[in-house]
């Protein structure tokens, strides 16, 4: 199984368009050790010709351009067979309209994230008129179901429910059901070895703790170092008010992490305030001293 992670950022990105905080006017100016980070996505494959986008960020157009293996091979061709959808927050499916010129293509994602798509945030029926657009194709978010997909032969696929949030636009948001966020298990029946991607993740609960436990390699929620950090650059939101589990203190991901001996731990989806994005920082020293990762664009992964 082959990974490429796409995006490595949170919502808006880093630098973010308007915003003028230290980190991000440090990746502006050079000024610190920090790369620019696009939206979070990443592309998985079983054969290194075929790729799966787990999510379609509003940056994939750079993102593809960005990842030679994910350019055409042929007048009017995409390596890209399908898109799964984890959830439907605008960082994820806002770029299903770039991708129009190549349609028709398969969408996995789970019932309700499809009807988001539909009626709240209609992007499905305007994306109907590009040849078709997308053909959905559900999928079993009880984590104790594999499904397949044509485009990955020799991977196995479970979805895992989450304690996260809806989007922002949901009639849902705050009271989020089953199947609007998963994370996703992805084992390779031909090296043995497995994945864990789970860039919303509000809560450890004992479902998601057995996947963790069970995965060779996590790519996990990396937003927040604190809950309110985001205070800092004027807003008022908090990391696990829009579902996400902040890396410091009591039950914080790092401590979750720590009990995973043996395990290769990435985080993923970096908010543009968190300050591991310094790669000096003492936060992302913390990390180091841990065994932890720092999820970057371009990064590759082989399992």
């Amino acid at each position: 199984m082959q990974i490429l992670v796409l995006g490595s950022g949170a919502g808006g990105g880093c630098p973010q368009w308007n915003c003028g905080c230290e980190l991000c006017q440090g990746v502006r100016n050079n000024a610190i050790q920090a790369s620019p980070r696009t939206q979070s996505s990443i592309a998985v494959s079983s054969d290194g010709v075929n790729w799966v986008l787990v999510n379609a960020s509003p940056d994939i157009r750079q993102q593809l351009t960005e990842n030679q293996a994910l350019w055409p091979k042929d007048t009017r061709h995409t390596p890209i067979k399908a898109v799964l959808l984890t959830d439907a927050q605008i960082d994820h499916v806002a770029g299903l309209l770039a991708l129009r010129e190549g349609l028709p293509m398969d969408l996995y994602c789970t019932d309700l994230v499809y009807k988001e798509l539909c009626d709240s945030f209609p992007l499905i029926p305007v994306l109907h008129h590009w040849n078709g657009g997308f053909a959905h194709k559900n999928i079993p978010e009880s984590g104790s179901l594999s499904f397949h997909l044509d485009q990955t032969p020799t991977l196995d696929w479970h979805a895992v429910p989450l304690i996260s949030n809806a989007p922002p636009y949901s009639p849902r948001r705050n009271y989020p059901k089953q199947g609007d966020n998963i994370a996703l298990y992805i084992k390779d029946r031909v090296s043995g070895r497995s994945l864990l991607y789970a860039p919303g993740l509000g809560r450890i609960t004992p479902l998601i703790k057995t996947y963790m436990e069970k995965a060779d390699c996590l790519l996990v929620d990396g937003t927040c170092w604190q809950d309110n950090e985001m205070e800092k650059v004027g807003s008022t939101k908090r990391a696990r008010e829009m579902g996400h589990l902040p890396q410091s203190g009591d039950g914080g991901m790092i401590e979750q992490l720590n009990g995973l001996p043996g395990k290769r731990k990435i985080l993923i989806h970096i908010n543009n305030t968190n300050p591991i994005l310094q790669e000096d920082s003492p936060e992302r020293r913390q990390l180091q001293a841990q065994e932890i990762e720092v999820a970057y664009d371009g990064m590759t992964l082989t399992l």
